[in-house]
């Protein structure tokens, strides 16, 4: 039965700047319009895309509420949507609009995908949008990855490095290695399906590769094209050193047959949300199918100001959801 409450509990964005500005505050709940979906949210998966918005790198009007996937139960279905039902239990994106930091969330019915039975865990499917999406869309749909060829990912014990590494194997990748920034984690990305892990300052002898995914920048960036063996592909997927921008010569690309692309989630969706939800739809599949590991932490939303930190930090491993009824 849908909840009539009309206020709920959200964390904003009050103003740009670290952690600390985060608030929880009353906010009126949302109503789906035209092919919208409005979902209970019980998770809320925690990203470094939000602290971007939070940092002010991402211009968008304040106050404004973070959080770009969820889990939980349909609310609500707006004019013209079909094949869901209100108390469904569902993943979802909410990366266009971004609001996932709250009660009740309202997004594109392209992005909502229901839950089979056998994934029970709220926690895990709020895990999953984001980062399980954005692996197979990145190595799929921009990498263009073909079996047998070599990948490299940066900051692979992170979230989304977690399921690229997963997810080239299920592609069939001929060798998947992944860098990370300290040697603590090491034993962490290994459960991710790589053949290798090396600390990022040594991957000038981890060799040549085919595909290559960053989402680091600096000097990570620099050397990512320097790995590629020719006809490579190099993608940038974003920033977490909030390093300088690297720049890439067209003429050393035409000298040395080297690609570099760019992939972003929240625009991608944007326009292409039909095919953003039958990646999604996939990933869910691949998770309740075992394809797919995540490891989950969990934490009260009234903790989300130090799981920014952490994560801003590099001190998480996988992934952190907040509990939404934690305030």
């Amino acid at each position: 039965m849908t909840n009539h409450t009309v206020e709920q509990h959200a964390v904003t964005i009050p103003e740009f700047g670290t952690a600390d500005v985060l608030r929880l505050e009353t906010r009126q709940v949302p109503e789906p319009g035209p092919g919208q979906v409005s979902i209970d949210v019980a998770y809320a998966g925690a990203n470094f895309a939000e602290i971007l918005y939070r940092r002010g790198v991402v211009d968008v009007p304040l106050p404004f509420v973070p959080g770009i996937e969820v889990s939980g139960r349909v609310r609500a279905l707006g004019a013209g949507v079909s094949g869901l039902a209100v108390g469904q239990r569902v993943a979802a994106l909410t990366i266009v609009d971004s609001g996932g930091y709250a009660q009740v969330v309202v997004t594109s019915a392209h992005l909502v995908a229901p839950l089979p039975e056998d994934l029970t865990a709220l926690t895990t499917a709020a895990a999953l949008p984001s980062n399980s999406t954005t692996a197979f869309l990145v190595l799929e749909r921009v990498a263009r990855l073909a079996a047998g060829e070599r990948v490299l990912v940066h900051a692979a014990a992170g979230g989304v490095g977690s399921q690229l590494g997963q997810v080239a194997r299920l592609l069939g990748a001929g060798r998947i290695v992944g860098t990370v920034g300290s040697a603590a984690k090491v034993k962490q990305a290994k459960a991710f399906g790589y053949d290798e892990v090396v600390l990022r300052e040594d991957v000038a002898s981890a060799g040549e590769f085919d595909v290559v995914i960053d989402m680091v920048g600096g000097p990570a960036r620099r050397a990512s094209l320097e790995r590629l063996a020719p006809l490579g592909r190099l993608v940038v997927m974003g920033n977490a050193s909030n390093a300088d921008d690297v720049p890439f010569s067209a003429n050393e690309l035409w000298f040395t047959n080297k690609t570099v692309s760019g992939f972003n989630l929240a625009a991608f969706a944007a326009a292409h949300p039909q095919e953003t939800g039958r990646a999604l739809r996939r990933a869910v599949a691949a998770v309740a199918g075992g394809d797919l590991h995540l490891q989950v932490e969990t934490a009260p939303l009234a903790h989300v100001a130090e799981v920014h930190r952490r994560i801003e930090s590099g001190r998480t491993t996988g992934k952190v959801v907040l509990d939404i009824a934690a305030v």
